[in-house]
């Protein structure tokens, strides 16, 4: 990804997220992983596709086990619904 590709796919994350401290981080070296942080956590990588002149980024995020609350302590898992959603 180049610096256009990242500045472009920060801008879209931290709208659709709403959160300013989300930032597309530029490699080390050509060819490295970009990765995406929230403040100075890494939670994952961004990938540039480009197949018969369409573009697409896609995201990994990683959770660690370490990183999670206890079984016990998690919150129910959502319903699947979304607000406005008719079933």
């Amino acid at each position: 990804m180049n610096g256009t590709d990242i500045a472009r796919v920060q801008a879209y994350l931290r709208k659709l997220l709403g959160n300013e401290q989300v930032n597309v981080v530029a490699p080390p070296r050509k060819g490295a992983t970009t990765e995406i942080a929230v403040g100075r956590e890494v939670i994952g990588t961004v990938h540039r596709d480009e197949d018969e002149g369409e573009v697409s980024y896609s995201i990994h995020i990683t959770v660690l086990e370490e990183d999670l609350a206890p079984a016990a302590e998690a919150a129910p898992a959502p319903s699947g619904r979304t607000a406005g959603t008719r079933r």
